[in-house]
């Protein structure tokens, strides 16, 4: 297997916003350097950031599809973040310091009948993943092409929201990775779990709506699952055009 790394991605405040790299140097046992490492915990949550917690904690995406649309631009330097929306005005702040700045922000994206977004938590100790252990999500261009081909139209893959994008495999060639390790670079990673998916995916990165029946889709293969999760184990930079292989 040779295959190429097209797209990196992080999601510094886990389903507001989205911002790309050419590079990044990522570590053992951690995920994506500053992927998730904040999230917007609504009205009934409990989560206070000392460990790792469910989705269920957290307004999110598959409950609040207009979040879909947000990009972001972290300034690691400065601190701040900068968010965009089609239907927001911009905002620029810390999000360690300015958090009701972002919670107003965000409230004029949220309808008045859904769990209102309380705080924003910054993770103290694992990162905000889907997984309950550090993940790195891979993802397969060839698989989101087979379902653009089920669905029938073309699709933005932004829509499944990965870290890593890799071109040159056939579709759903991932699914075989489980437990086996991959080189990217210089850096060494082992497949753990396939990611189920959600009505997340249904969403428009481009509008925040809902517009296409993607777990519909997925489930004509007999799964609900798409790209998969994996953890890194020896540390080291990766950038876009990387070769990946087995290793």
């Amino acid at each position: 297997m040779t295959a190429t790394l097209t797209e990196i991605w992080r999601h510094p405040i886990k389903s507001h916003g989205r911002e790309p790299l050419n590079s990044v140097m990522l570590e053992a046992g951690k995920p994506m350097p500053m992927d998730r490492i904040w999230a917007v915990a609504h009205e009934r949550s409990t989560v206070d950031g000392s460990a790792w917690a469910s989705c269920a904690q957290f307004c999110r995406v598959a409950k609040l599809p207009t979040l879909m649309a947000i990009t972001a631009t972290l300034d690691e330097g400065f601190g701040r973040i900068a968010l965009a929306h089609p239907d927001q005005e911009d905002l620029t702040f810390d999000p360690d310091t300015d958090g009701e700045a972002f919670i107003g922000w965000i409230k004029r994206l949220v309808p008045q009948d859904a769990l209102q977004p309380s705080r924003l938590v910054r993770a103290q100790v694992q990162a905000f993943t889907d997984s309950d252990f550090p993940s790195v999500t891979l993802c397969n261009h060839a698989s989101h092409r087979a379902v653009e081909q089920r669905v029938g139209r073309p699709l933005s893959h932004l829509r499944w929201r990965g870290n890593i994008w890799i071109d040159g495999l056939a579709p759903w060639e991932e699914f075989d990775w489980d437990g086996r390790e991959l080189r990217i670079g210089q850096t060494v990673l082992r497949v753990r779990e396939r990611t189920e998916r959600c009505m997340s995916t249904h969403s428009n990165p481009e509008t925040g709506r809902r517009d296409a029946d993607v777990l519909g889709a997925l489930r004509s293969w007999g799964h609900q699952d798409f790209s998969v999760r994996a953890e890194v184990l020896s540390g080291g930079p990766i950038t876009l055009g990387d070769e990946v292989t087995r290793v």
